[in-house]
């Protein structure tokens, strides 16, 4: 009886052992199972998360805008004011003189808003194909200045004894702002008094401001939006007249970009509207010493 007893116990004691047990497993069955349903789901968002942000990258478009020198300072404010408002467009510009830039043009380069200091370049190049038909805009007028450098001497008084300066800093004739000045001398009937002195030949305007405003020329011929940025160090001594010279007339067009893509395209034209209607961006050249231009 004792015998039976004790095996009865042990059999319930053996029972009772194999319930815990089964018991544990159920539960880190449940916690494997819940484990395995939320990696998944994690994995499932960071795949969702990825290309968005991909996407977003890849929306992100390069306009390439060849800009005259005399353009350049203003430019860089339209600049940083329409890309804070169009963060996915990137606005790359190419400031030299128009001539260069349209040379740079014909031989290939990718360029998709051309700006010139002269209707001549853009006249040129709409005439060679380059220029998307309809969409040139004449959109600002600048002067034709003679400054010295600040503070320094010269008996030159104007134009017409631009002669009795010792050196005379003048871009070259394939720059508009040469051209102008060239075409000034010849309507005053000095060309070849000019053309004799000597002559520091900027490859730009920039380079002509430059060298007077280090006092490496006595004299110069640039835009009164040049001047007007370095005040500090060159003056205005006369300012060119309308039966001098012809209007400095600045006209902005979009170029065929075979390169570009459709939305490189797009965005283009978008931000060719912007620089010839946006009333702020006018302002803007209007404070640097441009004139919206008028027929």
């Amino acid at each position: 009886m004792k015998k039976r007893s004790l095996a009865i116990l042990l059999t319930a004691a053996l029972g009772i052992s194999s319930l815990v047990g089964c018991g544990g497993s159920k539960e880190e069955a449940a916690d494997t199972t819940a484990a395995e349903t939320e990696a998944p789901a994690e994995e499932e968002a960071e795949e969702t998360e990825a290309p968005a942000e991909e996407a977003a990258e890849e929306e992100k478009v390069d306009v390439y805008a060849f800009i005259a020198a005399s353009l350049k300072n203003t430019m860089e404010e339209i600049k940083a004011n329409y890309e804070k408002d169009h963060p996915n467009v990137n606005i790359i510009y190419n400031a030299d003189s128009s001539g260069t830039l349209q040379t740079q043009i014909e031989e290939g380069a990718q360029c998709d808003i051309f700006f010139s200091a002269a209707t001549k370049q853009m006249d040129a190049l709409s005439e060679g194909g380059y220029i998307v038909d309809g969409s040139v805009v004449n959109l600002l007028e600048n002067k034709i200045v003679l400054i010295k450098p600040t503070g320094a001497e010269t008996a030159v008084t104007g134009f017409d004894n631009i002669t009795e300066a010792s050196s005379i800093a003048l871009a070259g004739e394939d720059v508009p702002v040469g051209q102008y000045a060239r075409e000034l001398f010849t309507n005053i009937g000095i060309l070849d008094q000019v053309m004799a002195m000597e002559i520091n030949e900027g490859a730009n305007v920039t380079a002509v401001l430059t060298a007077v405003a280090e006092g490496s020329n006595e004299v110069g011929v640039v835009y009164a939006t040049d001047a007007a940025s370095m005040p500090d160090d060159v003056e205005i001594i006369a300012e060119a007249t309308a039966d001098q010279v012809s209007q400095a007339i600045y006209p902005v067009g979009q170029v065929k970009d075979e390169q570009a893509s459709e939305a490189e395209t797009k965005a283009a034209e978008e931000f060719l509207n912007y620089l010839t209607t946006d009333a702020a961006t006018m302002d803007l050249f209007v404070q640097a010493g441009f004139k919206q231009f008028t027929e």
